[in-house]
């Protein structure tokens, strides 16, 4: 491993177990370029991490361009969101110059990691035979465990409503105990997690799933 990958109990990324740790040169927010460390910058927050194959690429403008219409949605959230691939921090801060008219990305509002060594990507699994990152997603609690993952092959593109889906049954089992059925979004019922609740729950919502 080289030294932007910072070994720890977890090596690798598994869901239930500590987020692997990582610091790499980003562009950042306001555009600069700085030394980003995953567990010092979500600190205090949960974060979606997600990894895409290429910048200047096809598929990936469109999920990065969604995922920073929502940016206020997960920061309402007290989530943070990170983008890595295996190009430069240089080539990152191009394509954040380039408008999404031009293929760009525009002045997106959370970092962009440059994986050029691609120890993170090969860390948390998503390293593609191709050389560059599947489409990786990982949320990350405030405590610093994965609570969820998901990778996409190169050609599929991610539903970002998903993960704002996925918070907030996190926040929702936090809170009140309760775990999250099938189709579950904020407001709906939710389920005790014993033999009586499922009868409570199914009994109520079953032709509805």
């Amino acid at each position: 491993m080289s030294e932007n990958y910072e070994g720890q109990d977890d090596a690798y990324a598994t869901v239930g177990h500590i987020a692997p740790n990582f610091s790499c040169s980003a562009v950042m927010q306001d555009g600069t370029i700085e030394e980003l460390n995953l567990k010092a910058f979500t600190k205090g927050k949960s974060c979606v991490l997600f990894f895409y194959p290429a910048d200047f690429t096809f598929v990936c403008p469109s999920e990065i361009i969604a995922m920073d219409r929502r940016i206020e949605e997960f920061n309402n959230r007290n989530c943070c969101v990170i983008g890595v691939s295996v190009d430069s921090q240089f080539s990152h801060s191009k394509w954040r110059e380039m408008s999404p008219k031009e293929g760009g990305i525009g002045p997106v509002k959370f970092p962009l990691v440059a994986d050029i060594n691609k120890d993170i990507s090969l860390a948390w699994g998503v390293l593609s035979d191709e050389g560059v990152a599947l489409r990786g997603t990982f949320i990350i609690d405030q405590e610093s465990i994965i609570r969820h993952a998901s990778i996409n092959d190169l050609p599929i593109g991610r539903n970002i409503d998903e993960y704002l889906r996925i918070l907030d049954a996190l926040d929702h089992f936090k809170k009140h105990g309760q775990v999250c059925p099938a189709g579950w979004t904020a407001g709906k019922d939710a389920m005790e997690p014993t033999s009586d609740g499922v009868k409570r729950y199914l009994s109520k919502n079953s032709d509805s799933l």
